[in-house]
């Protein structure tokens, strides 16, 4: 290839590179593709709630700011009424407990009681999670559960936890799709290219 044609060719990938971000940072783009794949709450009665695992345990045994508030958003979810089981999963790191037992002795330091609270340690991927609590919880009885997931990875999940034998219903952890600046869009961006990459390997693995 001639060299006055590769240098053509980069300078048209990188003003395509440039038009992206610019459009990802100041324009509506983001959220749009955020919206469109994020599931909407619905916040009705279920079997127990199942907490997913996120960001892990810190190197001083605190939760992550992300395993944080998904086991808060759970644990509320529970305090209102929604489930008689609070299910929270999470593995262990390279040193530590689990994601999960903190999670656990969290909800029981604000009230749930430890006789409701079943917890999973063993799932590092969503996939793992959904298969061994699939059966565990079946065995329970539990038919239907509040899954507690991030926005974008909610679809993911539940198709995961509906091939498990459970009926979903989406309790996203935080409901993102829309930011008014442009850090925040650029975020969002990269946690929807992250999540189409996730769910592209689940589909061609087979696992969706």
């Amino acid at each position: 290839m001639r060299p006055q044609r590769v240098d053509g060719n980069l300078r048209f990938l990188g003003l395509v590179t440039l038009g992206l971000f610019f459009i990802t940072a100041f324009t509506p783009f983001a959220n749009l593709l955020s919206r469109w794949m994020g599931y909407a709450p619905q916040l009705e009665p279920g079997d127990a709630i199942v907490v997913l695992g996120a960001g892990g345990v810190r190197g001083d045994g605190t939760l992550s700011d992300s395993s944080l508030r998904r086991a808060i958003h759970g644990i509320l979810l529970y305090q209102s009424g929604l489930a008689p089981l609070l299910v929270l999963s999470g593995p262990a790191g390279s040193e530590g407990p689990p994601e999960a037992e903190v999670r656990a002795a969290l909800a029981r330091r604000l009230g749930v009681p430890a006789e409701v609270i079943l917890t999973e340690a063993s799932g590092h991927t969503t996939r793992e999670e959904a298969a061994a609590l699939g059966a565990v919880l079946r065995s329970r009885g539990v038919r239907r559960v509040l899954l507690v997931a991030d926005w974008e990875g909610m679809g993911r999940a539940r198709g995961l936890f509906e091939r498990a034998g459970l009926a979903v219903l989406p309790a996203p952890d935080e409901a993102r799709g829309w930011s008014g600046t442009p850090e925040g869009r650029l975020k969002i961006m990269r946690l929807v290219l992250q999540e189409a990459l996730a769910g592209l390997y689940y589909r061609v693995a087979g696992y969706l």
